[in-house]
């Protein structure tokens, strides 16, 4: 399996990232996680749509907390075609817990705590914490990423704008 050292920081100490480099353009690897019911979720189960998935460390943490918030926020205003996705290793009891306490309701949150589909397809599974690292990734409708943002700083957050503005122009095209 690649890894690539220093692929993000956290709190400026490197870490590795395991899996492969998903780069805009490509076409998106299928994975499989778990939702908040114990089902198992594939990305193909989202064929035909927008999806924007979001990748954090964890929901119990403020930056992925807030983070999540917001694009539960902005999800709302972006139409059905569009799907959100916050994938984390936390459980999916832990995640369904979190949504009702934050009241999100415009995301699904998917859990990839079994096999790290996800973060292994994306390249996205951080070695040393097994957690998954911070990043936006946005998928048109015919299933190729049309961006991809991986948040160096693991504390740090994405660039809302951005990557809003590449889901609009997926939406609208």
């Amino acid at each position: 399996m690649a890894e690539r050292a220093n692929g993000v920081t956290m709190r400026g100490k490197p870490l590795t990232l395991v899996g492969n480099e998903v780069k805009a353009g490509e076409k998106a690897p299928d994975f499989e996680l778990v939702d908040n019911g114990l089902g198992r979720v594939k990305l193909s189960a989202y064929a035909g749509k927008v999806v924007v998935i979001v990748s954090v460390p964890s929901l119990d943490t403020p930056v992925c907390d807030l983070e999540t918030r917001r694009f539960n926020q902005e999800a709302g205003n972006l139409g059905e075609n569009v799907a959100v996705l916050a994938v984390s290793m936390d459980l999916p009891f832990a995640q369904k817990r979190w949504c009702g306490a934050a009241g999100v309701s415009h995301v699904t949150t998917l859990s990839d705590h079994l096999e790290a589909s996800f973060g292994l397809a994306y390249g996205l599974l951080i070695k040393e914490l097994r957690l998954l690292a911070r990043a936006v990734i946005v998928i048109d409708s015919s299933g190729k990423v049309s961006y991809i943002e991986l948040v160096k700083e693991i504390g740090d957050e994405p660039n809302y704008e951005a990557a809003l503005e590449a889901v609009k122009k997926c939406a609208a095209g």
